[in-house]
């Protein structure tokens, strides 16, 4: 196989791929957003259906959208940004409070088919339906992240819609490269391939910046927006790159999807040790003193045999307190969801069980539950530590 038979099958891969998202999102070729039921905005806000119809109708400032009568469906219908205009109300007292920035959390592992993107965009669309207001950064040049909100990174994406120009010092604030999605409450600064080049522009920079911290720039980067958000999720990809690095040091916390096998077991460990083996190198320098909020094991693509259930008894020997007491399923709602590019999230009618629909959905529900949790804690605790300094 020579050099042209290797570009004629990428052109090849990239044609059927772009072919297999036109089918899935016909007749657009764009993802959109599910609709709801009056029942499960209510539930959203976390109502029961007979007061969330009394507030409806009572509504003192006419503020509140009243969704549209479908005449194939009971109840009236709620758009995603109407739902959530109803979810910031009733839940006001949920949401990021005066002051405080937004949140950032890397979803990080060496292993690849561990649940990264599908773990980042499910948490996204999870916390937005609680109301809060969510930047997703893909920094993966796979791109797994960006195509889960319906783009494909080898046509829709240029390096002005990544952090590129970030790493180069063309830009010194990430506000350039936003973009919103089809998910109302969630932007986007997209991947594609062309980020691999951040793997040698970040290096040269070292070598020739006096001062520059090649593991500082996104951190640096995302100063300016940190006001605009409540929570900043960063998909990386799977092995300790400079954009891997620059993420785990421009987050508060980590989560580590990890299937209870053996294989990513082994992989995880590898995680933790090239990752300590990096922050003693730069501690011992005098260039790092990073502290996180939280690191988190999550359990993912959990199945039932026994093999798995040993391996879950190794991963929660390993790490403690640190394994989230949620774990996510493999169901086929999920894995027939990823072959759509979408997540439970998206679907807005289940044509399979009921009963599984509800076990994945109820998984990352009690995902975001607590990381929304999480989030809140650290709220608390700089809120507390700016009303020291001022007293």
């Amino acid at each position: 196989m020579t050099m042209n038979d290797i570009v004629q099958q990428a052109a090849r891969a990239s044609d059927m791929v772009s072919a297999v998202r036109t089918t899935m999102l016909a007749p657009t070729a764009k993802k959109l957003s599910p609709t709801y039921n009056q029942t499960e905005v209510a539930t959203l806000c976390g109502m029961d259906r007979g007061p969330f119809a009394y507030r409806m109708k009572n509504d003192e400032h006419g503020t509140l959208p009243q969704g549209v009568t479908k005449p194939e469906r009971r109840g009236k219908e709620f758009t995603l940004a109407e739902a959530r205009t109803w979810v910031r109300e009733v839940r006001s007292d949920k949401l990021r409070p005066e002051g405080a920035e937004a949140v950032v959390i890397s979803i990080a592992n060496f292993k690849g088919g561990v649940g990264k993107s599908t773990t980042a965009m499910a948490l996204a669309q999870g916390l937005s339906l609680l109301g809060h207001r969510i930047l997703l950064i893909d920094a993966d040049p796979q791109g797994s992240l960006t195509t889960l909100t319906g783009l494909l990174p080898d046509l829709d994406v240029e390096d002005k819609d990544t952090f590129l120009l970030l790493v180069s010092g063309e830009e010194e604030s990430i506000r350039y490269a936003i973009r919103p999605t089809y998910w109302d409450g969630i932007d986007l600064v997209a991947a594609a391939p062309l980020l691999f080049s951040i793997e040698f522009t970040l290096p040269s920079r070292q070598v020739r910046e006096e001062g520059f911290e090649f593991w500082n720039v996104l951190n640096l980067g995302i100063d300016d927006v940190r006001e605009d958000y409540d929570v900043i999720i960063i998909d990386t990809a799977p092995a300790l790159s400079y954009g891997t690095v620059n993420a785990l040091m421009a987050s508060n916390g980590i989560i580590m999807p990890l299937p209870p096998n053996a294989l990513d077991f082994a992989s995880g460990a590898q995680f933790w040790s090239l990752f300590a083996d990096l922050s003693e190198s730069l501690s011992g320098s005098g260039r790092l003193d990073k502290t996180y909020d939280f690191i988190s094991v999550l359990l993912s693509r959990v199945e039932t045999d026994a093999a798995s259930a040993m391996v879950r008894k190794w991963i929660i020997s390993t790490y403690g307190d640190k394994v989230l007491p949620v774990e996510i399923p493999k169901t086929v709602v999920t894995s027939t969801s990823s072959a759509e590019f979408a997540t439970v999230y998206d679907i807005s009618r289940y044509d399979g069980s009921a009963r599984t629909y509800k076990r994945a959905r109820e998984a990352y529900d009690s995902l975001v539950a607590y990381v929304e949790r999480l989030v809140h804690a650290v709220w608390l605790r700089d809120s507390t530590n700016r009303k020291s300094r001022f007293n």
